[in-house]
């Protein structure tokens, strides 16, 4: 019976009813060790009638072993592989070692654990516990969080229990704390009812409520001790207490129990075959382990070994002499498999060995095969740490950082960089892995020369790797206002050909202005990617970012859109973030307000689960820009957002102090607008000269059109009546319609107060109906006053939408389904499992009024 958990049981056996009706949930348990974690879940399991249960211990042994938490997980399960999309049934395999695994993705892993515990759920509710989730192995811990995050409306119950080494963000946690005195009281009476009260008190209070140390801390006292007859011993930690306490009783067994004891803690899985064959080796048998047994330190369960608690463990392992730990480790070496047998030989290891070091770098080339990125980071760090030659150590922990990089820890592989560093290795990996954690902290000012100077150590030797590291550096230098180091950057890039060098060199040519020069070399890169798509993921980057400088949006909604179809049919979650905010930008400017907001949100929580956290500000810039245009709360920190929103509300001071100092010629027009209102037209004279010219070299329709409009505002009052007009005339050609309602809403009011108030309504009619269609509320106002003024009524408001009730994910499940897409294939997309889109869909049809995917289809 747990006492004094009522309320912590409470709360995780809601987890149980909620799967019971169908829907998920996901607790992570934090606590010290002793503090009744397992005993939690233990009675979870008890109230788990009706319910399948999948359980893991992971084991500190196995922290290296690629998914191997994952494998205890779904060991009796995996005869269901069949019923998965073939994709990731195939990821799955490969991750657990069942098949081939080249280049499988930790991110279609997670995807293929989410599936199969949504289809076990189809059944009947489950239940996953995963105790001691803090020595879970990295690509284990990977593949469940992402399925934890994603779970919904599937059935499934998932618990973790964990001390505060493991990390799980954005997860709910229960911490348990310290037992109050009264239930330690109770649990103290119920096995120790002779104990004097003095001695309970003491009891009580240096156990701080731990119940393993309310049970251990006396049972390591002697009869008299516990009476009051004799001192106890000096005050120590509780779980200190406790290990000692343990050790004190292991020092009693026998020499040969205490070495097979040994021999058990530092195999770690439990499999009672391995130990005894490995005990036998250093003179030890059954019998030993059936002393230690008898002594209460572990249970022996057909062919498993499960010690009392993990710290006996601990306590049998920290103890030993470092003799027996090496001789125990060699012995178990001998008898293991290939992939355990070289963490036993790295154990045994007291000093620096290649032999050893080049079979860790093989595992670890393995396991960057199965798609175990940060294990293979942590396995290449031990093997350098194992090289006796400096450059080979130097090397291997190049190869660890940039594995920690492609796994999401980029702090891990902050460090192993500098440790490179200080080895004396200036590869281009290295560079390459300085950059990327520059760049996925935030702080990528740098990070362009530290790139250039990884590719001119490699221009002869290895030209394509150096054309991707430039193409990188281009990436980065050039939003950031890098201008030196885009030059220095196209300098390197002269030595190649092809449109991509021509495209770095030509983003230096901008840097000086030379629109004419340099926009038809970047449009020309656009046009070929357009044309034959590439193969290079980074390079369908870069020209995505070419495309989203010319003001190219037809392109860049074309580009962005195949590659998101190519990263969701490959299953590349981290891909995705980058590419999906370019999506976004394209929905945006063609109006798509509410496709943008719900991409941006599939973008932004694909950011958080994939360890890209510092991309989730760029994202939100796109939300920050719809609010700006409709009128939202203003937020995010970009001064053009911010000064657009205050234009919004005709705040033209702010607007202006807001933007004037901007550098990026997107801001020109707004910058305009506002120093017009202001009277200090002379003040965006520069700016509009640069837009212009950007827009002349381009051959943008809209942008064209706005420049003609900055025309119009800055120049005689006499010439902007044709300005408009041509304005307006360029674009009726298409692209980005919030720009073409202003452009017709100062038409018309131009016209308007030049007393034509007949020519100005047909602008003011175009204004107002994409205004309302944008949901652009207080533009709307506008353009509805300046019509009425003319003598012409105006409707009040915009008609209703029927898709503006969805939630971001209900509209893109919704978008899917009316394409014909089936659920199947959209919770692949999206990265769902198939029950959740059957319930976004079930949410979705009352809200629109539809009642089967052919209404849906005609209603979208």
């Amino acid at each position: 019976m747990l006492r004094g958990r009522d309320k912590e049981l409470g709360e995780a056996a809601r987890l149980l009813e909620r799967a019971r009706a169908g829907q998920s949930g996901v607790l992570v348990l934090r606590g010290e060790a002793g503090i009744g974690k397992s005993a939690l879940l233990e009675e979870l399991v008890r109230r788990a009638r009706g319910v399948r249960v999948l359980r893991a211990t992971a084991v500190e042994a196995e922290t290296s072993l690629p998914f191997a938490g994952l494998q205890m997980v779904l060991r009796p399960v995996l005869d269901r592989l069949d019923t998965l999309p073939g994709v990731q049934a195939a990821a799955l395999r490969g991750a657990l070692g069942l098949a081939d695994a080249a280049g499988t993705s930790r991110f279609l892993v997670g995807l293929a654990v989410l599936s199969l515990l949504s289809e076990l759920a189809a059944q009947r509710p489950v239940l996953c516990l995963i105790d001691d989730a803090h020595w879970l192995d990295a690509a284990s811990a990977d593949a469940l969080l992402f399925a934890a995050r994603r779970l919904a409306a599937d059935g499934v119950a998932m618990v973790f229990a964990a001390r505060d080494a493991f990390d799980a963000p954005g997860l709910p946690e229960l911490r348990l704390g310290g037992l109050d005195e009264a239930a330690a009281a109770e649990v103290l009476a119920q096995r120790f009812s002779t104990m004097a009260s003095s001695v309970r008190d003491r009891v009580v209070r240096e156990a701080g409520g731990n119940p393993l140390a309310l049970i251990e801390l006396p049972a390591g006292l002697s009869p008299e001790q516990r009476a009051g007859r004799e001192a106890m011993p000096g005050a120590l930690p509780a779980t200190d207490r406790v290990v000692a306490g343990f050790g004190a009783q292991i020092d009693e067994l026998p020499a040969r129990a205490r070495l097979a004891v040994l021999v058990a803690a530092a195999e770690g899985s439990g499999d009672l075959g391995t130990v005894l064959r490995a005990a036998r080796a250093l003179g030890g048998g059954v019998a030993d382990l059936e002393a230690a047994e008898k002594a209460g330190l572990l249970r022996i369960t057909g062919a498993s070994i499960a010690f009392r608690h993990p710290l006996v463990r601990s306590a049998a392992y920290q103890r030993a002499p470092l003799g027996l730990r090496v001789a125990a480790h060699e012995a178990l070496a001998a008898v293991v498999d290939a992939e355990r047998r070289v963490w036993h030989l790295a154990a045994a290891a007291t000093g620096p060995q290649e032999g050893i070091a080049a079979l860790l770098e093989e595992t670890a080339v393995a396991a960057r095969g199965r798609g175990a990125m940060a294990t293979a980071a942590s396995i290449l760090e031990q093997a350098a740490l194992l090289s006796p030659d400096r450059a080979e150590r130097a090397r291997r922990t190049t190869l660890a950082a940039r594995a920690a990089v492609a796994g999401g820890r980029t702090e891990q592989a902050a460090a192993l960089a500098e440790r490179a560093a200080e080895l004396g290795g200036h590869s281009a990996g290295l560079a390459l892995v300085r950059a990327s954690v520059a760049f996925e902290r935030g702080t990528p000012r740098g990070a362009a020369q530290v790139l250039a100077d990884g590719a001119q150590t490699i221009l002869r030797d290895d030209p394509g790797l150096a054309l991707t590291m430039l193409t990188m550096a281009a990436s980065n230098a050039w939003p950031a206002g890098e201008i030196d180091a885009v030059r220095r950057v196209a300098r390197l890039a002269g030595s190649f050909a092809g449109p991509t060098a021509r495209a770095i060199e030509a983003l230096a040519g901008l840097a000086d202005d030379d629109h004419a020069n340099a926009l038809p070399a970047l449009t020309a890169l656009v046009a070929q990617a357009r044309t034959n798509p590439l193969d290079d993921a980074l390079a369908r980057i870069f020209v995505v970012g070419v495309a989203l400088f010319l003001g190219d949006d037809e392109a860049v909604a074309e580009l962005a859109a195949a590659d998101v179809i190519r990263c969701r049919n490959e299953g590349l979650a981290g891909a995705l973030p980058v590419t999906l905010h370019a999506l976004a930008h394209a929905q945006l400017m063609a109006g798509r307000h509410r496709d943008a907001a719900a991409t941006v949100a599939e973008a932004v929580d694909l950011a958080r689960d994939t360890g890209q956290s510092h991309r989730i500000g760029q994202l939100t810039a796109i939300t920050a820009r719809i609010a700006a245009i409709e009128g939202g709360p203003e937020h995010g920190s970009d001064p053009v957002h911010r000064g657009l929103f205050h234009l919004t509300f005709g705040r033209y001071e702010q607007a202006f102090r807001e933007i004037e100092g901007v550098s990026a010629v997107s801001a020109a027009p707004d910058l305009v607008e506002a120093a017009v209102r202001v009277e200090a037209a002379d003040r965006a004279a520069g700016a509009h000269a640069r837009f212009a010219a950007w827009a002349e070299a381009g051959r943008q329709p809209w942008a064209q059109a706005v420049a003609l409009r900055c025309r119009a505002l800055l120049g005689p009052a006499g010439e902007a009546g044709e300005h408009y007009a041509q304005a307006v005339r360029l674009h009726r050609r298409g692209g980005r319609p919030f720009e073409r309602a202003r452009t017709e809403l100062l038409y018309g009011e131009w016209l308007r107060r030049a007393r034509r108030r007949a020519e100005a309504r047909s602008p003011l009619r175009s204004a107002l109906e994409i205004f309302d269609r944008l949901g652009a509320a207080p533009w709307a106002g506008r353009a509805r006053a300046e019509l009425r003024a003319t003598g012409e009524s105006a409707p009040d408001g915009p008609p209703a939408d029927a898709l503006a009730a969805l939630t971001p994910q209900e509209l893109q499940v919704v978008r899917l389904a009316a394409a014909g897409v089936s659920n199947r294939d959209i919770a692949a997309q999206l990265f769902l499992s198939h029950r959740t889109v059957e319930y976004h869909l079930y949410k979705a049809y009352p809200k629109l009024g539809v009642a089967s995917r052919q209404e849906l289809a005609r209603l979208v």
